[in-house]
């Protein structure tokens, strides 16, 4: 493991987080219908893909580091 990395703990963290942040993203679109025009890019697009990607980062470090 790297010695000045994040540690487990960490990733777990950043990945409940990104979790939580795609879910409350979904039950937003769902409840308030999927936005048209700029708002599309800025909700699912961006948002999407912070948390999708950070969610997926988080897991292949959580994965690589359990090879360690």
């Amino acid at each position: 493991m790297a010695r000045f990395g994040p540690t487990r703990g960490e990733w777990r963290f950043r990945l409940i987080v990104s979790l939580c942040g795609l879910a409350l993203m979904i039950g937003a679109l769902a409840f308030r219908g999927i936005p048209t025009g700029p708002a599309f890019v800025e909700v699912v697009l961006i948002a999407g893909t912070f948390f999708g990607g950070s969610a997926l980062w988080s897991l292949i470090n959580l994965r690589k580091s359990d090879r360690d």
